[in-house]
């Protein structure tokens, strides 16, 4: 029962992980050796009233009216170890807006292609069982993110910053013997790029969840707060270049997550569908979305 249920979360996680945004992108748990579990999803993300600065405001910046974003996701992890493993992905993103105004930088209305490939380590470095069967784990990882699709950074329309981002995190989680667990996690992101001085943020993240042999279900709250940067619309972004300098302003948010996985053949085999939704931020979106997926699983 536990394996099996580890598993199924395991499958859930893989999927979730584009459902709207960048966030916090490892957990608790692991693949057992040898176990490789490959992952391709769907996302749908739009927004139509955008914080300038901490001031939420209708429309977005350049007036573009709704702006939608299609997000396919590949995902892969492999168990080097019961207590190590490797992880990588890679999506495919297509952005548009609703009134076909052009991206005051770039010059279009749509923009797609291939933005970042990351790539992570992941390892447990204390896992405890109590007397009454629940359960903490302690574990870390380390990862990179670089840009592969050549995209243009800047504008409205962006499908990313273009940095090289290193991450280091932290991570804790208890589970209790009815297989309700709380999980807390800590990354520091470290932002190179030789355009832009992109500020660097730390990100944090809590989840409660359930799970069983029939479905994996949680909820979560994913915070990002950067370390320096401007704000949209002042007197500093403006003298920067305006849109041309979008990368470097200050982004903060706090979104609420919510996933569900239920497996269809032999354990092997399940759908995701997941939804997500900014509830604060500073020069951000106020963005919501969807995502489904499909999770094989080779053992």
């Amino acid at each position: 029962m536990q394996t099996t249920s580890r598993n199924l979360i395991l499958l859930l996680f893989l999927l979730s992980i584009s459902s709207i945004t960048a966030q916090t992108i490892i957990n608790g748990f692991f693949p057992n050796k040898k176990e490789l579990t490959v992952a391709s999803s769907y996302s749908l993300k739009s927004y139509d009233n955008f914080y300038r600065g901490e001031t939420l405001t209708a429309g977005n910046p350049a007036n573009m009216g709704e702006i939608s974003s299609s997000i396919y996701s590949l995902y892969g992890e492999y168990g080097i170890l019961n207590w190590l493993s490797t992880s990588a992905t890679i999506p495919y993103i297509s952005v548009e807006n609703e009134t076909g105004a052009l991206d005051p930088v770039q010059g279009v209305s749509q923009v797609e292609g291939v933005q970042d490939l990351n790539v992570f380590l992941k390892a447990k470095v204390l896992d405890k069982t109590f007397r009454n069967s629940s359960r903490i784990s302690l574990g870390g990882a380390t990862g990179v993110t670089v840009p592969v699709g050549g995209y243009e950074a800047a504008g409205v329309l962006s499908l990313g910053s273009g940095a090289t981002v290193f991450d280091g995190c932290g991570f804790v989680q208890f589970t209790t013997p009815s297989n309700l667990f709380l999980e807390v996690q800590a990354v520091y992101s470290l932002k190179n790029s030789s355009d832009f001085e992109i500020p660097d943020a730390v990100m944090y993240s809590a989840k409660l969840g359930y799970y069983n042999d029939w479905f994996y279900a949680h909820a979560k709250i994913g915070v990002q707060n950067s370390l320096s940067g401007f704000d949209i619309g002042s007197q500093e972004f403006i003298d920067a270049g305006g849109p041309n300098a979008l990368p470097e302003a200050e982004v903060d948010y706090a979104n609420f997550y919510l996933d569900l996985y239920v497996p269809l053949y032999k354990k092997t085999l399940g759908v995701s569908s997941g939804y997500a939704v900014n509830m604060d931020g500073q020069n951000y979106n106020k963005e919501s979305g969807f995502s489904f997926g499909l999770v094989y699983t080779v053992r």
